[in-house]
């Protein structure tokens, strides 16, 4: 093997390794675990950042090695390394080793530490497996992993209703999506006899008629699970039942960002019509995710509607990109969706995780108060989360050249102007709402005076906890000039980036400004500083109303659920309890018993008694070997 595979393989397997440490010899010694979990992480990170720099500027390389063959499906395992999945290679080992290291702080005190670091590192594996697998079905078992894994940490703290109520709904909705995924999977092999993708790509590119629509859509399915698109994004709010580390983790640059990087891998299978359903859901997602997070108080749950309108941006970008990309001439052309769709995920994961973190040491410092309106005043308390979270608010917000969510979404943007007006016109509201929604809760929990005795007595959380939060800055500010400044790497992802020029791009400069200086002015004019009561409530509740209802889903997911799904179960239950338990199983173990009685009450002990039984024997097998029993 060479060297890359070598390292793929240290990649891939250290965090197994760990875990599988910490089960046989950490389960009761906490700081062990966290020490191998860390030590696992910071590992991988050094790993991925060298494969990054080789891949980056250099070619493709993929291996692969016949696992199992069932007649003519052939299942292998094996690497497929390119610029895309290099990129997420990083980024996901980057952020997830801060988020290790913000760990240690805050789960100091936890009594399950070692079963929460040994979830991590499980979780790292079944997320780096996605990433770097080269081929369908080897995505799937990993998907299916994350899927796992990601129930274990929602439901650490499992004694708790919510926590474990929100394990469950993830594991659940994943499950639905994952279904159609499967589908999608098998009608991939029926139609190419591979499911590898550096095979598919070639067999697409010889014959694209082989792409169906229904095949797209059908993959889509796992995105809609996996990165919590509408309609199945129920599941990502809920999760905040988890330790706030883990919703770094998931909301950051990993399980939600898998179904992103998904799609672009696999942009060669969608056709026109599966990208505009793409990108409607996309931006449908965004509009709606952004509209519901100002009924929300708890911070958690603020930057948790925030993530799904992030998500929905980036998938948007991907189906409005390539169908742009698929009108224009060049070489890059094709991959203009992944490039801003990619490039729009590292910005998110370097300033969400930024503003998890906040959000943790501020849960941290004030003794696990999560409504923002019981805070206040926490920007001198506790001065380095206070700017550090700064930071990210004016990375979300997009200010144009200071923070690297504006390059990002300053692509976003131009591709839907370019493509269709409807869809860049609710972005750009988007855009809009996002500078507020965040705004309001900057303003309301740092700003002003304390308005709670926690919020009184909060105080800077320990280096452990800031210092993950510091580096996260620098990046959320410094992350879009990596990928357009780049000094030394060639060809870097700029070049699938679209970029508007001329009048265009000063128009979406402009705009930007207004977008992000706008929604931070409204927020800072509408509520104030320090606000006691959500003013959204008192002066507007018919808006208020609306956002909070987030337009129904949750109450139909929940009328189905109880009302539907529960009804049926009900009757399966009754059916099974009666024929099959009853009737099939214990009414024929009663026949059986019964037979084993009269049996029993032949055995006489009297020879006399045998001989007639022996006679009668005789007599029966006689008559079946004449065939008499047939004229019955």
């Amino acid at each position: 093997m060479d060297t890359v595979t070598n390292v793929l393989l240290f990649v891939l397997l250290t965090p197994l390794v760990a875990a599988t440490v910490i089960l046989l010899c950490g389960r009761q010694r906490g700081n062990l675990a966290a020490t191998v979990s860390v030590l696992a992480a910071a590992l991988v990170a050094l790993a991925s950042l060298h494969l990054f720099f080789r891949t980056w500027s250099g070619e493709a390389e993929s291996v692969s090695l016949q696992w199992l063959s069932l007649g003519e499906l052939e299942i292998r395992l094996g690497f497929y390394l390119n610029g895309v999945s290099a990129l997420m290679l990083f980024v996901v080992s980057f952020v997830g080793f801060w988020i290790h290291v913000f760990s240690l702080g805050y789960m100091k005190d936890d009594a399950a530490k070692a079963r929460f670091f040994g979830g991590l590192s499980i979780f790292m594996f079944s997320m780096l497996g996605i990433v770097v697998a080269e081929n369908l079905f080897m995505i799937f078992v990993f998907w299916e992993l994350v899927g796992f894994s990601s129930y274990m940490l929602i439901g650490h703290y499992f004694q708790q209703e919510d926590a474990r109520g929100a394990a469950k709904k993830a594991f659940i909705v994943n499950r639905v999506g994952d279904f159609g995924f499967l589908i999608g999977i098998i009608l991939v092999f029926w139609t190419f006899g591979t499911t590898s993708l550096p095979q598919l790509a070639e067999a697409v590119a010889g014959n694209p008629s082989a792409v169906t629509t229904l095949m797209g859509l059908l993959l889509f399915c796992g995105v809609l699970g996996k990165s919590a698109q509408m309609p199945l994004h129920v599941w990502l709010p809920d999760a905040m039942a988890g330790p706030t580390p883990v919703s770094a983790l998931i909301h950051a640059a990993t399980m939600v960002a898998a179904g992103v990087f998904f799609l672009g891998r696999t942009v060669f299978l969608y056709t026109p019509e599966a990208l505009e359903v793409i990108a409607w859901v996309g931006v449908v997602t965004a509009v709606s995710a952004a509209i519901w997070a100002f009924a929300q108080t708890d911070i958690k749950k603020i930057l948790a509607y925030s993530t799904l309108s992030q998500l929905g941006f980036m998938v948007a970008a991907f189906g409005l990109g390539t169908l742009f990309g698929l009108s224009q001439d060049g070489e890059h052309a094709l991959y203009y969706g992944v490039g801003a769709a990619m490039f729009h995920l590292t910005t998110h994961a370097f300033f969400k995780a930024l503003l998890f973190l906040g959000s943790g040491s501020v849960i941290h410092a004030c003794h696990h108060e999560q409504d923002i309106f019981k805070m206040g005043g926490l920007l001198r308390k506790m001065p380095i989360t206070g700017i550090t979270f700064a930071i990210g608010v004016i990375a979300i917000a997009g200010i144009p050249f200071v923070a690297a969510g504006f390059f990002s979404k300053d692509a976003i943007l131009y591709v839907a102007y370019e493509q269709a007006q409807i869809p860049f016109v609710l972005l750009a509201a988007t855009a809009v709402l996002t500078a507020a929604y965040m705004g309001r809760l900057f303003f309301i929990a740092f700003l002003g005076q304390p308005r709670s005795e926690n919020a009184e007595h909060a105080h800077e959380t320990p280096w452990v906890m800031w210092l993950p939060l510091v580096v996260l800055a620098v990046f959320s500010i410094g992350g879009g000039h990596l990928f357009f400044y780049p000094p030394t790497l060639q060809p870097t992802l700029a070049q699938i980036v679209p970029h508007p020029e001329g009048s265009l791009h000063n128009m979406l400069i402009i705009f930007s400004l207004i977008a992000s200086l706008g929604g931070l002015l409204f927020a800072l004019l509408f509520y104030g500083t320090g606000a006691k009561g959500d003013r959204l409530e008192r002066s507007l509740r018919p808006v208020w109303l609306l956002s909070r209802s987030l337009f129904g889903f949750d109450a139909l997911y929940s009328f189905y659920v109880k009302r539907i799904q529960q009804r049926l179960a009900d009757i399966v239950a009754f059916v099974d309890t009666l024929f099959i338990n009853g009737l099939a199983v214990r009414g024929t173990a009663g026949m059986a018993g019964l037979g084993g009685i009269v049996a029993r009450s032949l055995q006489t002990g009297s020879l006399h008694g045998y001989v007639w039984w022996f006679f009668a024997g005789l007599i029966l097998f006689w008559l079946y070997a004449v065939g008499a029993f047939l004229t019955f």
